[in-house]
């Protein structure tokens, strides 16, 4: 378990310094997680308040279904770690991403009073997981955001329930939430989606 433990922690500081460099985690925003174990889950996290450029897998924390702590890692898991744990008990995820992006955050105050963002006919779509086709119509919720985590997260247990299809959340003005199977169908998520933002965003004519 703590070699599993240790190649999981190395591949959540990789992407993190992939996506921060990409603008996607700036500051100490967005966090990231991957299931190690199932039964008891077992999940390595980002710590809370850390600059995800400048992490090592010794800032990794192993947290389990209640978000207690399991290692001796410095500093204290995500305060969005609950949301985490609902996306993996909702739709069996391995693997869970939360990016801060601009085009995800004025998307998602533009779209809230609609209940979400709708984007169809790109070709991009089919880097989702299961999706065949550019004509596919993907809904992203919105959520409005919270500091209560335990009522956020029974609120995106409830939107994943209601929203079988959807491969992602956001929550209003302040973040892109996707999952996939592994870290790799995850990042593969978020690149597809933040390409599609943007591309949603200046497509509308109100942004250059």
């Amino acid at each position: 378990m703590a070699e599993a433990f240790a190649h999981i922690a190395s591949e959540l500081v990789e992407l993190a310094t992939t996506l921060h460099s990409r603008g996607l985690l700036q500051g100490t925003s967005g966090n990231l997680s991957a299931v190690v174990n199932d039964q008891p889950l077992q999940v390595a996290i980002t710590p809370s308040g850390a600059d995800k450029g400048q992490l090592s897998v010794s800032n990794i924390l192993s947290i389990d279904e209640n978000c207690g702590v399991l290692n001796q890692a410095q500093g204290k898991p995500s305060d969005e770690s609950p949301l985490h744990i609902a996306v993996i008990k909702a739709r069996g995820a391995g693997a869970v991403v939360h990016t801060h992006s601009v085009w995800a955050t004025i998307l998602s105050d533009l779209h809230f009073h609609e209940g979400g963002l709708t984007i169809t006919g790109y070709e991009m779509l089919k880097g989702l997981r299961d999706v065949q086709t550019h004509e596919h119509r993907e809904r992203i919720p919105i959520l409005e955001n919270s500091q209560i985590m335990t009522t956020l997260a029974r609120d995106v247990g409830e939107i994943l329930e209601r929203e079988p299809d959807a491969h992602a959340f956001l929550l209003r003005r302040h973040g892109l939430y996707t999952w996939g199977r592994d870290l790799n169908e995850a990042k593969r998520h978020v690149e597809i989606l933040e390409f599609l933002f943007e591309t949603v965003g200046r497509a509308s004519g109100g942004f250059k």
